[in-house]
């Protein structure tokens, strides 16, 4: 089964006091609609936090601050393996401007359940709702 290397940011309001983090639904493809942390696949010779950099000023024309690593989530989809680095992230500049996704929401740790996650993001959601409260 073929191997997807990944990186997904999870914005938060602000790192040292996480009470909102932000989302997006799929624009495109089998998944379409469905909600995830914005990132995307790591390109050769990048290293996981420039790939997430270039993924969120790409996808959402927005410049971040690259936090820690909250966890390496390995989920076997039908298709593909998937290995999805995901790190605390904050906003430095911009607007979050969707140009790919067809939605976006600020979710706080009581309202995270209240959208429909893509099966791999939804297994990092206890995690995130533990560093929010």
């Amino acid at each position: 089964m073929k191997t997807v290397r990944v990186v997904a940011a999870i914005i938060c309001d602000s790192m040292e006091n996480k009470t909102r983090i932000f989302s997006t639904a799929r624009g495109y493809g089998e998944f379409e609609g469905k909600w995830e942390f914005p990132g995307g696949k790591i390109e050769e010779g990048e290293t996981p936090q420039e790939a997430l950099k270039r993924e969120i000023r790409e996808e959402l024309d927005t410049e971040i601050e690259v936090g820690d690593l909250i966890d390496t989530i390995e989920y076997d989809y039908p298709t593909f393996h998937l290995s999805m680095q995901c790190f605390w992230a904050e906003v430095i500049s911009g607007h979050l401007e969707l140009k790919e996704a067809e939605a976006a929401r600020w979710l706080t740790a009581d309202a995270i359940d209240s959208v429909e996650w893509l099966p791999a993001d939804r297994t990092l959601l206890d995690k995130i709702r533990e560093a929010m409260s």
